[in-house]
Order: C-alpha cells, then structure tokens, then sequence
C-alpha cells in the first residue's frame, strides 16, 4: 500500500508539471522584433541637422518625459559649449517644464543648477537671475526630497552671489513674511539659510535684523525647528562677535539646555563647546565647566544620543577645559571617561549587550585617545589612561578594535620612551583575527615601529624584539593566505621601511627569506612587484658584505638563471625596482649583465620582457666609462633584431630601437639633471656604506691585534714581577745570614763606611745601562734585562757580606729602585713595540707599492704584446694590399682584352659583373681603411709604416678608378 501511494504521488506531481508547461505554452505570445511600434519610432525620432541648442528646444518642446529629463541633465555640458545661447533658448524651456513636473525632472534640474554653480562654469553675476528665481520658485516643494535639493542649491548659490542681490531675493522675504505661516519645511529651510547667509554680512546688520528672527525660530513650537536653528547659532555667533555672543546668544543657549527634548539640549550642548574657544576664563568657569560635569553626573541616566554626542565631544572638552578645572574635577573627567570606554560591556567575560549606540561610545573613546593622553600627562599614563586603552584594544566588537588600531601610532608617540608599555597591545593588534583591524594598524605602522624599536642599540638584547618579530611575520603570513592583495602590497611596502629601524643581520634572518618565498611563489604582480622593492631595500642597507653577496648570488641563481620562466620573469621586474633603489654604478656592476644574458632566453615571454626593459637599461649606461656594458647592450639589440623569430617579439624590438635612438634626446635637461643628482646622492650612500664596512672590519681586526698585545704585556709586567721578587727575597736571605756571623763593632764600621762608594758606583752605572738599553733594539730585549738582573744580584750579594745592621735600608732602597726601573723599562719596551708595530706597518706599505710597481710592469707588458699585435695586424695589411695590386693589374688585363672585344655582347654582360664585383672590394677597400686610421690612432710609433699604406691605397684607388674608365 506504501508502494502504490509513493506511486500515486509522483503520477500527480507528473501531472501537475505537464499543465504548468501546457499554461506556459499558452501564455507565450510571438515576440515583437522591435521593442517599439513605427509610430512610437517617428515620435522619438530628431532632425540630425539640428544642433545641439535647436534638439534641446525641440526636445523640451515636444518630447517625452524621459528625452525631458535627459536634456536637463546634460543642461552644464551646454552651458559649457555655447553659455548665452544656453541661457538665452534653453533655460526659459526648462523653467517652463519645471512648472508641472514630477520629482525624476525637479531633481535633475537641481543637480544640474549645483553643478553650474560649483563648477564655477558661467560668471554667476551675469545670469544671477535665470538661476536664482528658478531655485527661490521651487524651494517650497511639497516633496521633502525635492525641497531639500533645492535647497542645497540655494546654499552653493549664496557663496557666488553678490551681498545686494542675497540682501533682496533671499533675506527679505525671511525677514517680512511671518514665520508661523509657513510650513514646517520652510521654517527648517530659513533657519539654514540664516546660518548661511550670516557671514554675509557684517556684525551690525547681523545683530540688528537677524537675531530677532534668529529668537523667535529658538522659540518656535516645533522640537526640529528649535534644534535646526540651535545648530545654526555657531556661524551666527562667529558673525556678530565675541561680544554680543555674550550677551545676546548665550543665554538662548544656557536656556536650550533645560528643554524638555533630548535633540534639543543635545544640539545646545554641542554648540556651547563648538564656541568654547570664543569665551574667556569666567564664562568657562562659571558656564561650560558647570554644564560638562552636569552632564557627566546624569550621563548614566541619560539617553543614548547624549551619551555618543559626549563621547565624541570627550577629547575637545578636556583639552579646552584643561586650564579651567581642579583637581577633583580632573579626576572627575578621567572617572567618567573609563566608564565610557567599557559601556555597553559586560564585566564577566567582557561580553557585550549587542547595542549600536555603546559601540559608536567605545569608538569615539579611541578617537579620543591620544587627547585623552595629553590631558591625564604621559607620565601618569599607567595609572589613569592604561586600563581603558588595553581594554579597547581587546574589545570585542571589530569596528571598535578597528578604530584603536587607527590611533595607536598617535599614543606611542605620545608616550615616547614609554612605548613599551603597550607593547602587549600592539601584539595584541598585529595577531587579530580581523583583517579589518589589521588593515587600520598598517596605515601608520612605519611611525608605530619608528616609536617602539627607536630605544638605543640594546635593542637587539631585548626579550621583546623577537616577539615583534614573530608578529610581525605571522600578520603576514595571514594576510598571504587571505585574498586581500591590496593589504598584502600595503603590510610588504611598510615592513621596507624596517631596513632603517633594525638591524641588517636581523632582517637577513628573520625577513628576507621570507619576502623572497614571497617574491617566487606569490602570483599577484602587485604583490611581487612590491616584494621585489622591499628585498632590495633590505639588500641596499645591509651593512654586512657576506650577507649581501648571498643575498645578491640567491637573486641570480634562483631567478636569473632559474629553471622556471616564471622566475626569470620576476629577475626582470627586480632589475626594475633595482634602478629606482639603487645608483647606476651599482645597478650596472651587479644586474645589468645577467639581465642582457636573458636574451638567450628560450621563451619569447622572457625576450618580449627584456626587450621592454632596454631604454631603461639603456638609461643607467653612461659614456664614457660604461662602454663596454653599451657593446653587450648594442649586441644584445642586434640579436634580437637579426635572430629572432617570434613575431611579437620582432615587433617590441623594433619600438625599442626606436625608443633607444631617443633616450638622450628626448627627455629635458632639468629632468636628467634631477635625476643624475639623485643618482650621486645614492651613489654617495653606497659608498659610505662601504666604507663603514670596511671600517667595522678593520676595526675587529685592530681590536684582535690590542688584544694579542695586551696579552704579551701582561706576560712581560708577571715577567719583571717575579724577577723583582727573587731579588728581594735573596737579599733577605743574605741580610740574615750577615746578622749571625758578624757581631764585632769594628766590621759593623767598616761597612758604614763603604756604604757611600757602592751607592754612588751604583748610580754612576745607572745612567750607562738605561742608555745603553734604549739604543739595543727588540732582539736584544732579554739579554740586557738578564744582565742588569745579574749585575743587580752580585751588587746585593756583595753589600750583603759587607755590612750586617744597615743591611735592611740597604735592601729597601735598592729593591725600590729595581721595581722603578722595572716600571720604566715596561714603558720603554711598550715604546718599542709601538715603533716597530709602525715599521711593520711602512713594510706592509712598501709591499702594496711593490705589488702595485708589478701590476704596472704587467700591464706595460701587455701594452707590448698589443703593440706587436698591432704590427702583426699592420704587415697582414700590407700583404692583402699587394694581394689587391695584383689583383688590380689582372683586372686591368681583362678589361683591355674586353676593349679589343667589343663586338661580343656576352663579354660585355661580364665586364658588368666585373664591374660590380670590383665596386664591392672598393668598399673592402674603404673599410680596409677605416681599419687602418683605426691602428694609425692605436700605434703611434708605427707612422711611417701608415703612410706608405695610405700611398700603396691612393695608387689602389687610382689603378681601380682607371679600370673602371
């Protein structure tokens, strides 16, 4: 039974779509060819003869309302083309449909009034009237939609024209027609227009007819009326003065604030701080400051509207305010603000209530931001402004994280040193899951890395740098896997700037790997483009040369002269960039020749690209020191002109050629005069660049060898020290030994005695050995050293055996002199080494010189072998110069036979091949020539041997000229 029911059922929907196709087929109707009858053709149908200003009439006449609404449109291109005739014929027309059209021809008419008007295409002045009544006619439309375009018109128009005219046609009838009669469109229309036409006038005429009318729209019975004209008290209270705005408007204003509609005090409130700049101290005392903490007293009470208008109006009020509140009212302020950054949040889990209003609360608290900084002092940052910041930056809702990653740059900078406070927000931000947020942040990330990586070079020992790093590089990496190409380029063109703010081995290995996958797998050319730029950038301020030459071998290998096109492709986009970051001189050492090596190439993709790339190689190539890289580039043309086969190419080519030719004639003098000085400002970089590499590695080496010195001093300064202390202790040794043998009174005298010789003996020899010393060189180092500690031995030992109770004084003063003269030839030795380090420094010079004096020698032995080349060169001449005399006289032969054989006509047909061969070695012979001039430049020594070659030439020429005669 379930079968025959499944059955029954698909036998019915079989039956019900056979009648939908039965009903269809019924319904259709043979289609028309032509959407529109011949007698509908005939009434859209125009006169081709007519112009433009005839078929406007025509159409404005008779047409249809669509033909109607198109001339209308096109109503500014007219007055653009022909002005008078426009304003003369047509615009009488369009005033006449504009009586009683429908709102498609009342809009097109008021779009196309602005657009005269703010296209400043006619003088105003000169058809005031043909547009001014028009607009004044229409603004009481009974469509709101039509009223509001005519009146933004109006508007455009009181700002072109004169005071007299405004004064008549708009300001009077405001002025002497009640306002209560009016509608409540045209009561919101005059209090517009009376902002407006205020700064018209001056502050007399202002006080005296505007601000009674200006009173009576304050009053007015409608809430819209009275918050229209309360938005409109700014431009009218800039116009009368700063003093009749005190006395005359603030009090209507103090008076809006206590209306009973929130628009209302909304619109008072935000008037009153516009104005704050136009009070003095007292009225912000005792006006604004009381109003503001009201306010934010009943902020929790208040509505939604109020609390955004506040939140929006939060920075300008604390900033105006700053010199005008106490203490407790600045806390106050700064209370209030953390509340509105956390409104609408729920405090568990920091979920939010889903409301529209709280979130635009939280989005103007990160406008307000960086105001909020410079209010509470940067320096109380972690106590007053941190909570509320960290809190926004970790908000839930995306358009709030969005509008503080928008004015981070503005707080780091704020904060200066202190940056790395928010260093965890700014992690925060970078590993967002919104691509939103991130696109806000990278707006400005150059000046927020410049800010927070700018704090010495300890930088690097950091902990906090590595994380950066890894953020940074995962924001990549996530924005590489989404399809936003535009913020990929944006993220690679603000990570170039990093080659400034960190250090190049940091970028080598953390960022350039990175951008070069970037650059060969990325399939976007944008994106390519843009990695290709930020690799070189990071190439171009690398200050390590290793590093720079793998960077540059990589650039070569993997594209250059990659297995894929695709990457030999992108070498060519490179060798692009590199002319823009890079000076010519660098550029033609390391790009231009595997670039021209592409022509080679066997994919006419790769040739087509090259040959597109020539004039700007072509650019970086300057005479007369680039002229061998010219012959490669000129040979590099001419293969491609002669060999190619792929016609697109052949074509590129010949439009190069072309574009080639031009180069140096082409572009102006400033412009290539620009362009070279920017070229020896970067030339100029490179070269310091170089130079403080070379110094760093000069500078290590130096240090390496003040290392290896001080060790070998110190080795000698331990040396002396135990020398000193040997002698030391044998003379203690002796002194004892003295004291047990000798106890008699006469020795003891005999050695007081002798005392004074020894001592002068000593000093005598002193001055000898010092001198001595100081005229032995380095070799003879040690030996003196040990013979003045011999000769410093046998005199103590000596002394020893003489005396026994002065024998300690004795001993300290010789022990004393010993380290003295220790200390002194430790200098002298230092001194030593110094000048011999000098000489080892002239001998490595003279080596240099040496080395130099043998490359010259080379070199004037290879100007020798090219000289003999030379007449090598010259005697092979010399011999296919006879070669062609005799030549010359066996043609002379033939062409005497061929005179004595005139009557054969087949011989003649061969004197004219002859001929003909012989005007070809005639231009052998002028190419030999030129070839011969050439070796006469190159051999100087080599003069008599050119002139008998130019005389064996003319005689070659005249035997020639003969036989051809």
């Amino acid at each position: 039974m379930f079968s025959s029911r499944m059955t029954g059922s698909q036998s019915s929907l079989l039956l019900a779509q056979l009648e939908e196709l039965h009903e269809l087929a019924f319904i259709e109707r043979p289609i028309r060819r032509s959407l529109k009858t011949a007698e509908e053709i005939d009434q859209l149908t125009v006169d081709e003869d007519l112009n433009d200003i005839e078929r406007a009439v025509y159409l404005l006449s008779v047409g249809q309302e669509v033909q109607r609404a198109s001339v209308i449109s096109n109503l500014p291109i007219l007055v653009r083309q022909n002005p008078a005739e426009t304003f003369r014929r047509v615009v009488p027309k369009v005033r006449e449909v504009l009586n009683g059209a429908g709102a498609e021809i009342q809009l097109a008419a008021a779009a196309s009034f602005l657009t005269i008007l703010q296209d400043d295409i006619i003088l105003i002045h000169t058809h005031t009237y043909s547009i001014l009544k028009t607009v004044l006619l229409h603004l009481n439309h009974r469509d709101t939609v039509v009223s509001n375009a005519w009146l933004e018109t109006l508007l455009s128009a009181i700002n072109s024209l004169p005071k007299e005219t405004i004064k008549q046609e708009v300001l009077n009838p405001l002025l002497y027609q009640p306002q209560l009669s009016h509608s409540l469109q045209a009561r919101l229309s005059s209090c517009r227009i009376l902002g407006k036409i205020a700064s018209k006038f001056d502050s007399h005429l202002v006080k005296k007819e505007l601000l009674p009318l200006v009173r009576s729209l304050c009053q007015d019975m409608e809430f819209e009326v009275r918050a229209c004209m309360c938005r409109q008290l700014e431009s009218i209270a800039r116009a009368t003065g700063v003093d009749d705005t005190k006395t005359e408007l603030l009090p209507e204003l103090l008076e809006l604030t206590d209306d009973e509609e929130s628009n209302v005090r909304l619109a008072a409130f935000d008037t009153i701080i516009n104005l704050m700049e136009m009070m003095d101290s007292d009225d912000r005392v005792h006006v604004v400051v009381p109003l503001v903490m009201s306010v934010c007293d009943t902020a929790t009470q208040a509505d939604d509207a109020v609390l955004v208008s506040l939140s929006f109006q939060f920075g300008k009020l604390c900033s105006g305010l700053e010199g005008s509140l106490s203490d407790e009212q600045k806390g106050r302020l700064l209370l209030r603000f953390k509340e509105l950054s956390v409104a609408g949040l729920h405090t568990e889990g920091n979920q939010t209530e889903g409301n529209t209003e709280s979130t635009l609360i939280r989005c103007n608290c990160c406008y307000n931001l960086p105001a909020m900084v410079v209010f509470a002092d940067p320096a109380h940052f972690l106590s007053e402004i941190y909570s509320s910041f960290s809190s926004l930056c970790c908000d839930p809702e995306v358009s709030v994280r969005r509008s503080a990653a928008a004015t981070f740059h503005q707080v780091v900078k704020l904060l200066g040193s202190d940056a790395h406070l928010v260093h965890k927000e700014l992690l925060a931000l970078l590993q967002d899951d919104s691509l939103e947020v991130l696109d806000a942040l990278m707006n400005h990330l150059e000046e927020t890395l410049e800010a927070v990586l700018s704090r010495g070079e300890n930088l690097t020992l950091d902990n906090k740098l590595p994380e950066l790093l890894a953020a940074l590089l995962l924001a990549e990496q996530k924005v590489g896997c989404s399809l936003r190409w535009r913020l990929h380029e944006k993220l690679l063109q603000r990570y170039s700037y990093l080659a400034r703010l960190l250090p190049g081995e940091v970028l080598h290995q953390s960022f350039s790997p990175r951008i070069f996958i970037i650059l060969t797998t990325n399939k976007v050319l944008p994106v390519q483009r843009e990695a290709a730029r930020t690799f070189c950038t990071f190439l171009r301020y690398n200050r390590k040369q290793e590093q720079r030459q793998e960077m540059m071998e990589r650039l070569i290998q993997d594209l250059a002269q990659g297995r894929s096109y695709w990457n030999r492709l992108r070498f060519l986009d490179v060798c692009e960039t590199a002319t823009e970051i890079f000076s010519r001189k660098y550029f033609n050492k390391h790009f231009l020749i595997p670039a021209l090596e592409l022509v080679h190439d066997p994919v006419a993709n790769v040739r087509y690209k090259l040959c597109q790339l020539l004039p700007r190689l072509r650019s970086s190539l300057h005479l007369p020191t680039d002229k061998q890289l010219l012959q490669q580039l000129d040979f590099c043309v001419q293969k491609l002109l002669c060999r190619e086969k792929d016609k697109d190419v052949v074509a590129t080519i010949r439009k190069t050629v072309l574009e080639l030719d031009k180069v140096d004639l082409t572009e102006p003098f400033h412009k290539r005069q620009e362009r070279d000085l920017l070229d020896q400002k970067k030339e100029k970089e490179e070269t310091l660049l170089l130079e403080m590499l070379e110094r760093q590695q000069a500078d290590g080496k130096l240090n390496s060898e003040k290392h290896t010195e001080r060790k070998r001093r110190d080795s000698k300064t331990s040396l002396s020290a135990t020398k000193s202390m040997s002698v030391s202790s044998s003379g203690a040794t002796f002194s004892s030994s003295g004291k047990e043998m000798r106890k008699a009174k006469l020795s003891r005298s005999r050695s007081l005695s002798s005392q004074p010789t020894s001592s002068k003996a000593a000093n005598a020899e002193r001055p000898l050995k010092v001198k001595d010393l100081s005229g032995t060189s380095g070799t003879g180092k040690s030996s003196m050293l040990s013979a003045k500690d011999d000769s410093f031995r046998t005199a103590h030992f000596s002394m020893a055996t003489q005396s026994t109770s002065s024998m300690p004084v004795l001993i300290r003063s010789n022990t004393t002199s010993l380290l003295d003269r220790a200390s002194t030839l430790d200098h002298r030795s230092s001194t030593m080494d110094h000048r011999t380090g000098t000489l080892d420094q002239r001998d490595h010079r003279t080596n240099i010189l040496d080395h130099r004096t043998g490359t010259l020698d080379h070199r004037t032995s290879t100007l020798d072998h090219r000289t003999s080349t030379l007449d090598h060169r010259t005697s092979t001449l010399d011999h296919r110069t006879s070669n062609m005399d005799h030549r010359n006289n066996v043609m002379d032969h033939r062409t005497s036979s061929i005179d004595q054989r005139d009557y054969r006509t087949g011989t003649l047909d061969q004197r004219d091949h002859k001929t003909s061969a012989m005007d070809q070695r005639e231009h052998r012979t002028s190419t030999l020539d030129q070839r011969s001039k050439t070796m006469d430049r190159g051999c100087g020594m080599k003069d008599s041997q050119s002139r008998k070659l130019t005389i064996n030439r003319k005689s070659n020429s005249f035997s020639v000229q003969s036989a051809r005669d």
